[in-house]
């Protein structure tokens, strides 16, 4: 497909913006059946603040038709298409979540215990010329006397595996060595090397963790507190170049990636704008929207996920309402015919749920469409994945160059009922 059109597509990524359970979300914790990041911000933050959230922009752009909640407008006001999306990846996680919007298949990752692949692990360390050993008959492995492969306990059980170890004891470029042998057996989403100053031997601070993980505490072991640290993220192998931002910039498209996305997804070409605070990714989104001409901008707003781990829906209620002020900023700035803002999420956060993880949601996708003449409801999508093929055609770019994703569809009649419930939200292509 040649470009024929010229566009400005801006995503924003509100990074823990669920907007309800997924039919799979009590698997791991049965009261996650009930998670609702945005009807439960909108609950306490009413019964904390004495009045509403305030969110007309969002409510202009069709949140109301995605979750009837008694405090949302129901009809949108803006020309959008508006609905949900299955995760299409396994867990609740950021860079699965960025990566498969992006246009990744993740088909072929497990969520897996280390435990349930230690044979394996095993086999790959010493067949690299590692020694292994268990410690004390547990589920964790000692590398060569100094290193330890173990589960992550910081995150929802078998999404990350940890390689960490002590750098008095190994440079951590030998620790990265480790972690990457194990990353080629690994079926999870990330293998993480860490190398720290620790209180004292790692195998003290070992404990077992949620769904029979049992790993290194990260934090009690002092690796946070006492300076150095070196960490490095091993995602799954992906072909960067069947994602959106490489084949944007292929077609000489602009790419611009902003806050948590410059930091996890992969394109040579993009302007990197890394940031956290939401006030400054919501100013680089703006600045990078008016630069004109063609543009794809993807940008993630990460402190509402930060108040979600916190369990303070006080705080994520008053983000939701600064990124509510930065869309309308972007609303009108992205005004000619052909322009898109896209509006979603990569999982759920919800900060009332009484845990810290992430939970496994349902996100909006709201697309807004200047050119249109109504608004439009579509029906679920199966995958995050097709946001990036949605992007992709808004951008005259052929969404068969990405590894996974359809482009939404439009029902044929406006106000249509969304859609069956579409199960699991599993991944759904292997092309």
């Amino acid at each position: 497909m040649s470009r024929t059109v010229m566009s400005r597509t801006v995503i924003v990524v509100i990074d823990g913006f669920g907007i309800g359970a997924m039919p799979d979300a009590g698997a791991l914790r049965p009261g996650d059946a009930h998670a609702d990041t945005l009807g439960h911000t909108l609950d306490r933050f009413g019964a904390a603040a004495g009045r509403p959230l305030r969110l007309p922009t969002l409510e202009a752009l069709g949140l109301g038709l995605l979750h009837p909640h008694r405090d949302l407008a129901g009809r949108p006001t803006l020309p959008v298409a508006a609905g949900r999306a299955a995760l299409g990846y396994p867990g609740a996680d950021s860079f699965a979540g960025h990566q498969t919007m992006m246009g990744a298949d993740f088909s072929a990752v497990t969520v897996s215990t280390l435990g349930e692949r230690l044979e394996e692990v095993t086999a790959a360390l010493e067949a690299a010329g590692r020694t292994v050993r268990r410690l004390d008959g547990r589920p964790v492995l000692v590398v060569d006397e100094t290193v330890l492969v173990h589960d992550n306990l910081e995150a929802d059980p078998g999404i990350n595996w940890n390689v960490s170890g002590r750098l008095e004891d190994l440079p951590f470029d030998g620790i990265l060595a480790i972690a990457r042998t194990v990353r080629r057996v690994a079926p999870v989403t990330r293998v993480i090397a860490v190398g720290g100053h620790a209180d004292g031997p790692l195998h003290r601070h070992v404990r077992d963790g949620d769904g029979g993980t049992v790993g290194l505490d990260t934090p009690a072991s002092g690796f946070y507190r006492n300076g150095g640290l070196r960490v490095q993220h091993l995602g799954v192998p992906l072909d960067p170049t069947r994602l959106l931002p490489n084949l944007a910039a292929r077609a000489g498209v602009p790419v611009t990636l902003v806050g948590k996305a410059a930091d996890i997804l992969s394109c040579d070409a993009a302007v990197r704008r890394p940031a956290v605070s939401t006030a400054e990714v919501l100013a680089h989104t703006l600045r990078a929207a008016r630069a004109g001409g063609d543009a794809l901008v993807v940008a993630n707003v990460q402190e509402t996920d930060l108040a979600g781990h916190q369990q303070d829906p006080a705080r994520y209620g008053t983000l939701l309402e600064r990124v509510d002020a930065g869309l309308a900023e972007l609303v009108a700035v992205l005004d000619s015919p052909g322009d898109r803002l896209i509006v979603t999420g990569d999982h759920g956060n919800d900060p009332a749920i009484g845990h810290s993880y992430h939970t496994r949601e349902y996100v909006p996708v709201i697309v807004h469409r200047p050119e249109a003449a109504e608004p439009r409801l579509l029906p679920d999508a199966e995958s995050l994945a097709d946001v990036g093929a949605t992007a992709a055609a808004a951008l005259g770019l052929d969404p068969a160059g990405l590894a996974c994703g359809t482009p939404l569809r439009r029902p044929p009649e406006p106000g249509a009922e969304i859609a069956a419930d579409p199960g699991a939200g599993g991944p759904p292509c292997r092309r």
